[in-house]
């Protein structure tokens, strides 16, 4: 985690200008012609600004305020929770994961697990370059296999290890016996073993492998696996989430 530092604290003041790069995680049409706006920024964390008259058709942002855009920003912080934007200039658009249908849900996805799990104003460097990564798979041309249930999978897991609940895959999360590890509690963040499987789902050897080896390689290279250990999987990170971060995801296909 990025710390923080003496100029971040101006952020907090009114009156004053702030510049960062940010991701937009979701865009709301607010009165007859603004935006409010859900934004990650690697030097702010997640945090809210209004862009006034962001809807009108002559407005100076144009078409950059919409969920998956990189901006460099300016804001104003007044006595408002929300800052509001002053300008804004695209570092990336992603064009072509706007243009897929598939390629939008799974960034829409993601976009929104960072919503949910990164809900504080604290940096994360880590997370937003996480993010950023998987927003540029998705662009690439000749990607399919970006979209797939593996990669996002492979996203979910590097995205609850950088926000500090990535279950314990290498011991039993109870009692840490190594061997005879035979299912997976949510309640105890990670795999157990047969002594302690008592309130826990089984978990095959294939979903354990899948999901030590989606944390070890990049996201490009998640791992393959068959449907079966992908919806455990997906249980497995939902379930550890949903007890120690007290976040429910949306479903990751």
């Amino acid at each position: 985690m990025v710390p923080s530092d003496p100029s971040r604290t101006l952020v907090l003041m009114a009156g004053s200008t702030v510049k960062t790069e940010a991701v937009v995680l979701r865009s709301i049409r607010y009165g007859e012609a603004d935006r409010i706006l859900h934004l990650y920024s690697p030097t702010l964390g997640r945090f809210g600004a209004i862009a006034k008259g962001a809807r009108k058709p002559k407005s100076r942002f144009g078409g950059r305020l919409e969920p998956f855009f990189r901006l460099d920003l300016v804001l104003h912080q007044g006595r408002s929770d929300l800052m509001t934007v002053t300008g804004a200039t695209t570092l990336d658009g992603y064009p072509r994961l706007r243009s897929d249908g598939a390629a939008i849900g799974a960034g829409a996805r993601a976009c929104d697990a960072v919503l949910r799990l990164l809900d504080a104003a604290e940096p994360n460097l880590p997370a937003y370059n996480l993010l950023c990564r998987y927003l540029a798979l998705l662009d690439e041309p000749g990607q399919p296999r970006a979209i797939n249930l593996e990669v996002a999978l492979s996203f979910r897991l590097k995205l609850a290890l950088v926000a500090g609940f990535a279950p314990e895959l290498a011991s039993c999360a109870n009692c840490g016996e190594a061997e005879h590890l035979a299912g997976f509690s949510g309640a105890s963040g990670g795999v157990v073993c047969a002594s302690c499987e008592a309130g826990s789902f089984p978990l095959t050897e294939e979903a354990h492998r899948f999901m030590v080896d989606a944390l070890a390689k990049p996201l490009i290279e998640a791992p393959a696996a068959e449907p079966p250990a992908l919806r455990q999987v997906e249980r497995a990170v939902g379930e550890t989430l949903e007890h120690h971060a007290h976040v429910q995801l949306r479903a990751a296909a």
